[in-house]
């Protein structure tokens, strides 16, 4: 087995393919019985090893779809492995939409929110935060429900786990009627996003922009509900653009900045100067997502959003320095805070900053210098982006650690799904 970007390989020593709750549980008091232990995977685009497991590893490919419906409350229950870009579907034909996602649409729900996923957009916060029911089997293999309402306390562990306290089988999503979002992408300056960088948050839905290291390019993508517009067909500019550009073309680059690790910059500029304008309109759930095909390893931290100037800059002379063989964009969003345990974003209203490098290249330097940058402002990491945090440092930047732990040791008390990985990240506390 390995995940997406190629970074992580293992060998369970059994792959289970469950179609149902029940045969969940069943995969769990079977390997309590017989002391093993259970990972869970979706899609594997974690970049750090939260599926790697020697023994049972649970995949809920088979386990997708619609449980049910109210559409007076826009809500949805949905099965835990239903992939993001099949709920959109889902939904779309019911008149829903998730209110806000982030620009991957291949991972399942359960994992998209095990792992703090988020999109763009101040008033919005992670998509967690549009969860408000759960239910999962736990390590004693008893079914358990939690939501806003119900074992809230519970609830607030769960709505971003890692994973550990269970197997999550069902999530209740809270909705909205379908819309539409008028997306426009552009070339700028940074000194221009910079210069109204509050207002840009302000005034718009979703904002988030990608700085071209080494050079003064960005390239901003906003987008608004509109009303009345029909949806564009798909013409040859964009697929040139956000296909051929962002994926063909840019892989070529890539493996020429490989091979030649002096010309990073040169392949930068290059990846800056070919940026195009680009508008469209579309329903809400063909809009976040973008296709990525090039294989990259991602580090993203979230800091808090008054800081975020500051770490910017920071971010900007290190990478200046040229001292590292990197020449990927590197992207900002913003995200509203919210009052989940383990959400990077708990508490505080957050930037976060996601660094790439392709995956062919070494990440670790580059990684490790950036990390420093945002460890020293208070960063706290998407918990599927790589990161070398202990459990001391979880302690510090997470107030309601040692509460999560405890709902933890009562969902799975005998650490029925706690890896090598998980106990050195949770360590002493398990």
């Amino acid at each position: 087995m390995k995940n997406w970007a190629g970074n992580i390989t293992w060998n369970p020593s059994e792959i289970a393919y469950p179609t149902s709750e029940e045969a969940i549980q069943q995969i769990v008091l079977k390997a309590a019985n017989d002391r093993k232990k259970i990972r869970i995977i979706g899609t594997g685009h974690s970049f750090t090893p939260l599926c790697k497991t020697d023994d049972i590893l649970i995949s809920l490919d088979k386990f997708q779809g619609l449980v049910n419906t109210n559409k007076d409350k826009v809500q949805a229950t949905v099965k835990a492995g239903t992939k993001l870009n099949y709920l959109g579907e889902l939904l779309f034909k019911e008149g829903m939409a998730m209110e806000n996602l982030g620009d991957i649409d291949v991972q399942s729900i359960a994992g998209t929110i095990s792992t703090g996923t988020h999109g763009t957009g101040k008033k919005f916060g992670t998509i967690s935060t549009q969860v408000i029911a759960l239910r999962l089997v736990n390590g004693k293999g008893e079914i358990v429900d939690c939501s806003e309402t119900n074992n809230r306390a519970l609830f607030k562990a769960a709505q971003v786990s890692l994973g550990v306290l269970g197997i999550i089988t069902q999530v209740t999503l809270q909705c909205v009627p379908a819309y539409k979002l008028a997306l426009q992408n552009r070339k700028e300056t940074i000194a221009a996003v910079l210069g109204n960088l509050k207002e840009r948050n302000d005034n718009n839905r979703n904002f988030e922009f990608y700085w071209m290291p080494y050079s003064e390019t960005t390239w901003t993508k906003t987008s608004n509900i509109v009303e009345s517009d029909e949806p564009d067909k798909i013409n040859f500019f964009n697929y040139w653009s956000e296909y051929v550009l962002e994926n063909y073309l840019f892989k070529l680059f890539c493996e020429y900045a490989t091979l030649f690790p002096s010309q990073n910059v040169a392949v930068s500029k290059l990846t800056a100067s070919s940026i195009s304008d680009v508008k469209k309109v579309y329903y809400s759930h063909k809009i976040y997502a973008t296709q990525r095909m090039v294989r990259f390893r991602e580090m993203e931290y979230n800091v808090p959003r008054e800081a975020f100037e500051t770490v910017f800059k920071e971010v900007v002379k290190t990478v200046n320095s040229k001292k590292f063989n990197i020449h990927f964009p590197i992207e900002s969003r913003f995200v509203k805070g919210d009052d989940i345990m383990m959400s990077p974003a708990y508490g505080r209203d957050s930037a976060y900053i996601a660094c790439h490098v392709y995956a062919k290249k070494d990440c670790r330097p580059y990684f490790d210098a950036l990390e420093a940058i945002f460890r020293n402002h208070g960063g706290r990491p998407h918990w599927g982006k790589m990161n070398t945090l202990t459990t001391n440092d979880i302690v510090d930047l997470y107030p309601e650690f040692r509460t999560f732990m405890k709902h933890r040791m009562q969902q799975d008390p005998d650490n029925l799904f706690i890896s090598p990985y998980l106990q050195q990240l949770l360590g002493s506390i398990i």
